[in-house]
């Protein structure tokens, strides 16, 4: 049962859900999107600080934009965010099928993943709260490679068990993450793929990486998996390509075991590079990211004990080899800056 609910809250929720997807499916797909961009836009309204923290993480991601782009690419986040959850998540499955998934979806640059898929070889699929992340992994089930996605179970087990069986519709499988530990080893030795979603804040343990100009913690265990069972990573997502149900599937990256087997860090190189990716993807389509998640929420050591970013932590940045002399100065002063303000608070 969802915590602190009773059972009357959970089966509220869920018939609610229930009755909500089944009016959306009298009309059309498109009529649809139209109608969950407009409770978008009320939601941005009726959730200021919501949408304020949206419009902060865009201005600090792309100080290059003005006011009024900051506030539109919150705006159209949010949007999108509703359509996405409110429409594309209930609608997938009945318009998506190995018979007609090519009015919907295009097959970009698949490559890097399909060698690997055809050859039966594992493979560790990476991607962010960026397109349709749910598409991605069941547009390739529909494909015929089907891969095992670690996800969180929903609070409220109704919701969480018609929802699993949307997305496992295809042949996807959805392994939750406890006790995920020998399941995904086992996929692993056999040659399977796994999906992760991997932009998520991993408090105050994770591994902090640059992520549009600022660390971001991130989780250890896939770096460690990869480095572990010498599985390459392969980063990818879904890109709306416009206001319609039309989606691209694309990789930005294929990180390789040889790529971090000479790395002074390999385990911090491999996370850098794959939330690199990840940025890559959101630059493409700013509008289509979940900015008003709390990407960066947890902060390193430095800047909670009111120090600057130390030395050890700027050469480990300086050794990334895509890593410019801008981008550091930015993740090293912003570091700095916060350090500052907290030790100023702590003072006062």
């Amino acid at each position: 049962m969802a915590r602190n609910q009773s059972a009357i809250g959970v089966w509220g929720q869920y018939l609610g859900l229930r009755a909500a997807g089944g009016f959306m499916q009298c009309f059309d797909v498109e009529q649809n999107l139209h109608t969950a961009a407009s409770i978008g836009s009320i939601f941005c309204k009726a959730s200021p600080k919501r949408r304020q923290r949206a419009e902060r993480n865009i201005a600090l991601s792309f100080p290059e934009y003005l006011p009024q782009q900051v506030a539109d690419v919150a705006l159209r986040s949010i949007q999108y965010m509703f359509q996405l959850f409110l429409v594309e998540s209930l609608a997938t499955p009945r318009l998506i099928t190995p018979a007609s998934w090519p009015k919907f979806v295009r097959l970009g640059n698949l490559q890097p993943a399909l060698e690997r898929f055809i050859r039966g070889q594992p493979v560790i699929m990476v991607t962010g709260h960026c397109g349709n992340w749910e598409l991605l992994g069941y547009v390739l089930a529909v494909i015929g490679y089907p891969l095992c996605a670690l996800a969180r179970p929903l609070d409220n087990p109704l919701i969480n068990r018609w929802l699993l069986g949307i997305r496992e519709a295809r042949g996807m499988r959805i392994i939750t993450k406890w006790g995920a530990t020998r399941t995904i080893q086992e996929v692993l030795h056999r040659g399977g793929r796994l999906g992760f979603i991997a932009d998520q804040n991993a408090g105050e343990q994770g591994l902090f990486v640059p992520f549009f100009g600022r660390l971001a913690s991130s989780y250890k265990s896939i770096g460690l998996l990869a480095m572990r069972h010498d599985v390459p990573i392969i980063t990818g997502h879904a890109r709306r390509l416009g206001p319609r149900l039309e989606y691209e599937l694309s990789c930005t990256d294929a990180i390789m075991p040889q790529d971090w087997a000479d790395q002074p860090d390999p385990l911090f190189y491999i996370t850098a590079r794959y939330n690199r990716a990840i940025e890559q993807m959101i630059r493409r389509a700013p509008e289509q990211y979940l900015w008003v998640h709390r990407r960066w929420k947890s902060r390193p050591r430095n800047e909670r004990l009111g120090k600057p970013l130390s030395a050890r932590m700027i050469a480990k940045l300086e050794q990334l080899p895509w890593m410019t002399t801008d981008e550091l100065d930015l993740i090293v002063h912003r570091s700095n800056e916060a350090a500052r303000e907290n030790a100023s608070r702590a003072g006062n």
